[in-house]
């Protein structure tokens, strides 16, 4: 079994795919399909994979991945409200006849792009909030007029990264794919115990050295690189939601040397975990 293939079908009366998924987390496995995706996160937050990318995510979080590109949603540790977010699916036929045309230039470029995935900004996100929920009321024509609008808006924006690396293939075999499954669930439901080299491979039936080769060619970054920034992504959740002390959660997301922890955070996050909290944190002081 392979990053699964999903069967998408358009929603009644329209030739694109438009739904509010309300849930208790997200169901899907890593998964690709022959549709572009459009994925706004009103409530929740987790990982974020999408090809060799993995990044965390909140309410707000706007992310266009192209055909065939791998990709899923995560939620991670205690959730405090249920996932709530709107999905928008379309395949190539939707736009095939037009995608030579002057008018639409810019959005052929930004389909183009989007096949290493792309995040938008915040700002940017929360600015089409509107039209996107205005998008699931819509009917027919008029669902149509405010998709093509929010594709210009999209195509338009420098206010964006690109997610997958270039480097990156979808060209993964069924057991390479089953694998990449099967990393991310154990991390998903391992990530507060330690996790050794020695486990993971045994998990994926490989030896140390062949799995380490593996993760290298896959995501461009050795298996604790990638284990780091996992665990600094639940922290800085962690640091927004709860009021445990920084060192606690340095041991409750696996770190027993709080210098490594604070050394790995501002390594990912490009701060330490007290002004990460200071900045970003929700609950009242």
């Amino acid at each position: 079994m392979k990053a699964r293939y999903h069967d998408i079908r358009n929603s009644p009366g329209s030739s694109f795919r438009v739904s509010l998924f309300e849930d208790k987390e997200f169901p899907a496995a890593w998964h690709f399909h022959k549709e572009y995706e459009l994925t706004y996160i009103i409530k929740s937050t987790g990982i974020r994979y999408v090809g060799n990318s993995m990044g965390s995510f909140e309410s707000d979080d706007l992310v266009m991945v192209g055909a065939n590109l791998p990709h899923c949603w995560k939620t991670i540790g205690e959730q405090t409200e249920d996932v709530k977010c709107i999905i928008i699916q379309w395949d190539e036929s939707l736009l095939k006849n037009w995608l030579d045309k002057e008018e639409v230039k810019h959005i052929n470029e930004l389909l183009k792009r989007s096949q290493r995935g792309i995040k938008f900004n915040l700002v940017f996100a929360k600015e089409l909030k509107y039209n996107l929920i205005r998008l699931v009321k819509a009917q027919s024509f008029e669902r149509l007029i405010i998709f093509l609008q929010i594709l210009q808006k999209l195509a338009l924006t420098n206010d964006f990264e690109l997610l997958a690396g270039s480097n990156f293939s979808n060209s993964l075999s069924s057991k390479e794919s089953e694998r990449i499954n099967v990393i991310y669930t154990y991390l998903k439901e391992n990530h507060l115990n330690k996790i050794t080299l020695s486990a993971m491979a045994n998990e994926v039936a490989m030896t140390n050295d062949t799995f380490c080769r593996f993760f290298k060619k896959t995501f461009n970054t050795s298996f604790f690189s990638f284990l780091n920034e996992y665990k600094v992504s639940i922290a800085s959740k962690m640091l927004i939601d709860t009021d445990l002390s920084v060192s606690e959660i340095g041991y409750n997301t696996g770190y027993n040397n709080l210098t490594f922890f604070h050394r790995q955070f501002q390594k990912h996050m490009g701060m330490s975990p007290s002004k990460y909290r200071k900045a970003y944190r929700r609950i009242p002081q």
